[in-house]
């Protein structure tokens, strides 16, 4: 090691451009970038992991908040009319 350099001033940096115009002086990953300019950005789910776990928009659910919604509209009125 040399002397008055500690490891993590020896490590590659990224060397992009910024928006001043200076180069990025932040940590490179292996790819030669830092993460924030150009690095691994996993994008949507591979296959049917974006799909709905919960059921919340089943036709079952929906029917069951209709019916729930027009039974409290009923009991409102009810309420109202005593």
């Amino acid at each position: 090691m040399m002397r008055g350099k500690l490891p993590m001033h020896l490590t590659p940096r990224c060397g992009a451009r910024t928006r001043s115009g200076n180069s990025c002086r932040a940590p490179a990953m292996p790819n030669g970038r830092c993460r924030m300019h150009g690095g691994p950005s996993p994008g949507a789910p591979k296959g049917n992991k974006n799909a709905l776990k919960h059921g919340l928009y089943t036709a079952e659910a929906i029917t069951r908040r209709r019916e729930m919604s027009g039974l409290m509209r009923a009991m409102r009125a009810f309420v109202r009319n005593l």
